[in-house]
């Protein structure tokens, strides 16, 4: 997924649905981006704040709904939704995203956006296809 949306260096990464926080991990190792997390279950709140310390990793965490966080400064959204909540979240990424931002979705397509590439990858002999739009 970091890699489709041509993560960079410095670039600031919102990851929606953070759960164990495997894209902010790998977005600021990996990549050196600043990352935010944005989940709404509190225990996973605090295993995703147990894994950030436990591999060194600093990522703003927000808990909240992600319809409710500002995405105007993001970069890179990263999401693994499903298609009724990226139904919702479509016209809010496309009011707030700045223009050049990238969205990056496993699995679920964004209704009413134009796909910049569609790619199908297999992890463990699950086919998975992952989505990248740009913000016009």
């Amino acid at each position: 997924m970091l890699m489709l949306s041509k993560l960079r260096r410095g670039e600031l990464l919102y990851d929606l649905g953070a759960g164990d926080g495997r894209i902010l991990i790998e977005a600021a190792r990996g990549f050196g981006a600043r990352c935010v997390g944005v989940e709404i279950d509190p225990d996973r709140i605090a295993r995703l704040k147990k894994r950030l310390a436990s591999t060194r990793v600093e990522a703003e965490i927000v808990e909240g709904d992600l319809m409710e966080v500002d995405l105007s400064k993001a970069d890179v959204v990263a999401i693994y939704l499903s298609d009724s909540v990226n139904l919702k979240l479509a016209p809010k990424l496309n009011r707030e995203l700045k223009s050049g931002a990238r969205v990056v979705s496993l699995d679920y397509a964004l209704p009413a956006w134009k796909e910049d590439k569609h790619i199908t990858t297999s992890n463990a002999g699950i086919k998975r296809a992952v989505y990248l739009y740009t913000k016009k």
